[in-house]
């Protein structure tokens, strides 16, 4: 299985990103030290849809996939494929507050701690649909592992489409995001540009 293994700091620093979009408290106080030099458009493109993979921990073919069905759906390419990356299992429990970031997230769900609807799945980009119920199963909720994510979580907003019960480590999807309700610094214009050409 191919994992990314560059280390998140540094690349947050190359991507101009937040590492906090990741869940992660650290700040690095290193700078960029890049020379003036112009990026090209096709550099712009580049770097939005690198922001957007490593944010998500999807890789260029399955991103690619996604991009050939955002564009197959009805409305906004760009928007249809922030939606899709938004409602990703991992990226479900990662907001709902049950994982610190999004690769701990795809780790719950990959060793089957996770219910949608009261079955277990285990694929982290299993898309969630509106009025599915995601629940940590019945014999992980005591484990120590989450009471230090919800201590870690505890002062993190959770997104208006989705509902959360802390108590009983679940959460229900209200509705499908829109492009208003992600908070991600991607400007996915960019990404289908790329993609277009």
């Amino acid at each position: 299985m191919a994992v990314n293994r560059v280390p998140v700091l540094k690349r947050c620093r190359s991507l101009g990103l937040e590492p906090t979009y990741l869940g992660i408290d650290k700040k690095s106080k290193r700078q960029l030290k890049r020379s003036n030099r112009k990026v090209s458009e096709y550099g712009l493109q580049l770097r939005e849809k690198q922001k957007a993979k490593f944010i998500y921990g999807v890789l260029e073919k399955p991103f690619h996939n996604y991009y050939e069905k955002a564009d197959k759906m009805k409305g906004m390419t760009g928007e249809n494929l922030m939606v899709m990356l938004e409602s990703r299992l991992d990226n479900v429990i990662f907001r709902l507050g049950l994982a610190r970031t999004r690769k701990e997230a795809r780790q719950i769900v990959d060793h089957k701690h996770v219910l949608v609807n009261g079955k277990c799945v285990n694929i982290p980009s299993y898309l969630v649909k509106a009025g599915d119920t995601v629940e940590i199963r019945e014999k992980s909720k005591g484990s120590q592992r989450y009471k230090d994510i919800l201590e870690a979580t505890a002062g993190r907003l959770v997104p208006e489409w989705l509902d959360v019960n802390q108590e009983s480590l679940s959460g229900v999807v209200k509705e499908l995001p829109t492009r208003e309700m992600i908070d991600v610094p991607v400007d996915e214009m960019l990404i289908v540009e790329l993609y277009s050409k």
